[in-house]
């Protein structure tokens, strides 16, 4: 493949940290020519709890990326997450300038501009205006209005935002690690363009990557994002369930989640059997893989129970006949 353009994402989550360098070819066909992942240590429900155990993370995926790919990296989009993320919608009008009153890409941005006028606190700071449609005259369900006669023009946008102080942290640590930033991009809206269809979106769907610390969702609509959120729960939450459930280390918790667990207890036999150390004595113990299950599924049931409130609670139950896309290494387990 010829190649067009290098692009490096880094993805410092709550277990690892995952760095991903792609060629882009003419064709717009992305290849994949050398990752790294490495145990993240210093991020907490996806925030920075410590900087020198974050950027030495970093660092550690970086370098296995670029051994592997034989590319030096200097710069990379970088995913944020954590409950600190929330979004509104809102709108921006304008009169469409120009003596022949055709819409331009000028109009298009300052309708844009006008649209993050909205109120935000000081201490939260930007990081997405994604349009979601136009109006053009009072005409609804425009997706382009580029050369478009009108004059007034209206754009209906998803504003993205977090904690100032979250986002600081989190760039000060990858420039640290010897990497700017091309753009900091949301996990769910990275999640929902890596594994969304555009039939999906036009039907109406969720996208929910469950993460190690959080669960990071989006909904499409028409097209178009009108919700994301974060929750506060994830992977880690099933494993200390494991630990505390089977009284054995979080490691092997961990270790069993992975390699034996499932929410789906039809999928089990009666007769599998494990044998589980336990803390404080000399012997493990012999117990039924669906005693692991059956833990894991209680946890799991409660995250998916959430994310119905907050399809709820957006306005959107209902409205998405293309169901749920899950995503991210919780999803293993539904």
């Amino acid at each position: 493949m010829e190649r067009e353009a290098v692009l490096v994402a880094i993805d410092a989550g709550t277990t690892k940290v995952t760095t991903l360098i792609g060629e882009v070819g003419r064709t717009g066909d992305v290849n994949v020519i050398g990752y790294g992942i490495a145990p993240s240590a210093g991020m907490k429900k996806g925030m920075v709890a410590n900087i020198d155990q974050t950027v030495n993370s970093i660092s550690s995926s970086v370098e296995k990326a670029e051994r592997l790919s034989g590319y030096k990296i200097s710069s990379a989009f970088v995913g944020v997450g954590g409950s600190h993320i929330g979004s509104q919608n809102s709108r921006g009008v304008v009169a469409v300038s120009g003596h022949k009153r055709e819409v331009s890409r000028e109009d298009v941005a300052r309708a844009t501009e006008a649209a993050k006028a909205v109120q935000v606190p000081s201490n939260r700071e930007v990081l997405h205006v994604v349009p979601r449609g136009y109006i053009v005259d009072g005409q609804e369900g425009i997706k382009d209005p580029l050369g478009m006669s009108a004059v007034r023009l209206e754009v209906e946008t998803h504003i993205v935002a977090g904690a100032a102080t979250s986002v600081q942290n989190l760039s000060k640590c990858v420039v640290t690690s010897g990497v700017q930033i091309d753009e900091m991009v949301i996990s769910s809206l990275a999640a929902a363009e890596a594994t969304l269809t555009d039939t999906e979106k036009e039907l109406g769907v969720l996208v929910a990557d469950i993460g190690g610390g959080t669960t990071d969702i989006a909904i499409f609509v028409d097209g178009a994002v009108y919700h994301t959120a974060v929750l506060p729960v994830g992977g880690i939450n099933v494993t200390n369930d494991v630990a505390i459930g089977l009284r054995t280390s979080l490691n092997l918790a961990e270790e069993f989640k992975i390699k034996h667990g499932t929410a789906n207890l039809a999928e089990i036999e009666p007769e599998e059997l494990l044998n589980v150390a336990v803390l404080g004595e000399s012997g493990g113990q012999t117990i039924q893989r669906r005693k692991l299950c059956e833990i894991i599924e209680a946890r799991m049931g409660e995250i998916f129970s959430l994310i119905r409130e907050e399809v709820k609670r957006s306005g959107h139950a209902g409205m998405l006949p293309a169901g749920a896309v899950l995503t991210g290494g919780g999803a293993r387990l539904a």
